[in-house]
């Protein structure tokens, strides 16, 4: 093999790992990383056909959470439509060192909004789900990178893990279906396209059951924390470990003194997560019961 096969099979291996357990995250991963060797013409047709198998695979493990978020999310779904088809004609037809540095552009702020862990609950979630659909499938079929996005959007909602992971699945999906098939139709499936999937594939095979594992033995509020990028929460989290051990408290309802409780997390307008109970306020709590300020 030559050197940028071995490093495609390694990027999409650590991707695929990732993906497995957060439900997203491969093309996030793989497409920066492999753009330094390969173009978006290139890259783009081979990696669609393994998301719609791939993000197939993640909404049927999830499907039983699926009948509760279908419709919440059936407004992005419809938007994505258009988006794919501008994206489908940028990719057709701009320059692909162009379409590399867009890619690139385009990349740096989603990572950025994603790890300053921004959470303002969208009330009017029919009405922005259009518009936002709109824009996913743009930036979709033109980097097939989505996750970033709709992780925030998601997270910002409050769905517990499995609801997340199948509402997730169930947009990429579609998102990856419609682009699959625009992508025929413009003719952007080539043979050096096709040539790319057998060195992909079994990265996929493997690494997304050992992400499936792994994911099982992470914390709830770990997992909150990463897909919605509060990194200073995992901060605090690391913190708080070297700190002397005190109760953890997992739920709204644990006895708590009165004139001890402080509803932190209601006041910063974060929904209370039914995965791992609001954890900030609880912290909050436990913190100045035994005494630590900070």
């Amino acid at each position: 093999m030559d050197a940028y096969q071995i490093a495609l099979v390694a990027i999409t291996f650590g991707a695929a790992i990732v993906n497995g357990a957060l439900g997203y995250g491969f093309s996030s991963i793989t497409v920066p990383l492999a753009l330094l060797f390969l173009t978006n013409r290139v890259l783009n047709p081979a990696l669609v056909p393994i998301e719609v198998a791939l993000n197939a695979y993640v909404l049927w493990v999830n499907r039983a959470a699926l009948p509760g978020v279908w419709r919440r999310v059936l407004p992005i779904v419809i938007g994505l439509s258009p988006g794919v088809l501008l994206g489908t004609a940028l990719v057709s037809q701009v320059n692909p060192g162009w379409l590399k540095f867009l890619t690139f552009i385009v990349l740096l702020p989603l990572i950025l909004f994603q790890a300053a862990g921004y959470r303002r609950p969208i009330q009017s979630e029919r009405s922005v789900g259009f518009v936002f659909g709109g824009g996913v499938g743009l930036l979709y079929s033109v980097t097939t990178i989505s996750g970033p996005p709709l992780a925030v959007l998601l997270s910002n909602q409050g769905l517990t893990k499995q609801d997340f992971r199948a509402a997730l699945g169930f947009i990429r999906l579609a998102e990856s279906s419609f682009t699959a098939v625009a992508y025929y139709y413009a003719g952007l499936y080539s043979l050096e396209s096709m040539g790319l999937i057998p060195y992909i594939l079994p990265s996929i095979l493997v690494g997304v059951p050992i992400g499936a594992v792994l994911i099982q033995r992470i914390r709830p509020d770990v997992l909150v924390d990463v897909r919605s990028g509060r990194l200073c929460s995992l901060l605090r989290g690391k913190a708080d470990s070297q700190a002397p051990a005190r109760p953890l408290l997992l739920r709204q309802d644990v006895a708590v003194p009165s004139r001890h409780r402080e509803p932190v997390a209601q006041d910063r307008g974060w929904p209370f997560h039914p995965d791992v109970g609001n954890l900030d306020y609880l912290w909050r709590a436990d913190s100045r019961r035994l005494g630590h300020h900070g």
